[in-house]
Order: C-alpha cells, then sequence, then structure tokens
C-alpha cells in the first residue's frame, strides 16, 4: 500500500497528480488524513481521505509519501509521521517526498550521500545530499520530486521504481507528458 500523508495547507499538485498516476499504474494508493478525513489544500481545494493517520496499517505499507507546500511544516512538527518515516527507513521501504518535504527527511540525515531533489530554497535542509536540481530523481528506496510543476515526473517516476520503466513509458505516453 501507498500512503500519501495529507495536512493541512498541503500543495494539492504534488498530492493529487502522483497519486492519479501511480493508480493509472494499478498501484493501491490511499489518501491519508493527518487529523481529519476532510483536508484543505493550499489554494482552498478540499479533499476526504480514505483513512486517519493513527489509522496506517505499517505492515501493509510499501511507500510513504509526503507532498509539500504549507502543509509540510505540519508533517515534520508531528511524531506520528516521524515514526512512520522511521519505520519506512528502517524495513527498508520505499520513502517519497516533493517541494519542501524532502527536508524532512534531510534533517533526519536520510539523504546524506543519495542524489535528491526539491524547491529551491530547501536545500540547505538537505544534509549531505548530492543534489541534483532534477524534477524528480530516485535514489535506492528515497525518491524525491522538486515542486507542483514536477508532481507528473515525480509520480512516474514513482511507477518506475515500483512497476518498471517500460509502465512508466507507457504512461508518459498515454498522458501527453
Amino acid at each position: 500500500m501507498i500512503y500519501v500523508l495529507l495536512a493541512e495547507g498541503f500543495e494539492e499538485t504534488e498530492a493529487i497528480e502522483p497519486v492519479d498516476v501511480m493508480r493509472r499504474a494499478g498501484l493501491a494508493v490511499m489518501l491519508v488524513g493527518q487529523n481529519d478525513m476532510y483536508v484543505t489544500g493550499a489554494h482552498g481545494i478540499t479533499i476526504k481521505t480514505d483513512l486517519l493517520l493513527d489509522e496506517v496499517i505499517k505492515a501493509d505499507m510499501e511507500l510513504l509519501m509526503l507532498p509539500g507546500g504549507g502543509g509540510y511544516a505540519l508533517l515534520d512538527g508531528d511524531e506520528r509521521v516521524h515514526g512512520l518515516i522511521d519505520y519506512a527507513w528502517e524495513n527498508d521501504l520505499y520513502i517519497s517526498a516533493i517541494c519542501a518535504a524532502p527536508a524532512i527527511l534531510g534533517k533526519k540525515g536520510l539523504l546524506k550521500g543519495k542524489k535528491a531533489t526539491c524547491f529551491p530554497g530547501y536545500e540547505k535542509y538537505l544534509d549531505g545530499a548530492d543534489i541534483t536540481g532534477e524534477k524528480a530523481v530516485a535514489d535506492q528506496k528515497l525518491i524525491t520530486g522538486k515542486g507542483a510543476g514536477a508532481a507528473g515526473e515525480f509520480g512516474l517516476k514513482i511507477v518506475e521504481v515500483l512497476r518498471g520503466k517500460e509502465i512508466s513509458d507507457q504512461l508518459r505516453e498515454t498522458m501527453q507528458y
């Protein structure tokens, strides 16, 4: 299961576009509300999530996804979120983050020696990372994206990692990326 964590003020494009791409690839994705089943993004779009953060089943997790936007700071300040990140890291599961959210991983030291990207200005938090500036980059079990304009590429990179380049390329063609 792919769990996408949503906190108030999340960047809608960075959450919804990758979810759409992943679901088109046949991946099981659930939207997770940090504190409420209804979460409003940075641009006033309210999303009904599939479950709450406290209902996440760690044993079912294949990938954890953290969108950026203003909600990233709320995710970073939540020990339950850090617990899920720690669980994923310790169990060799995939962790993905886009825009400002890679800063959460960087501050935890998870990006040291890894290729990564983020929204310009957040590089200072990617402690020890090889910052590529690419729209989306995967290095081992970590996948990072640059920002809202890279959300589609970020979703395709997740698909490539989980389902293979052929599936990702097919989606790229049919979705006209």
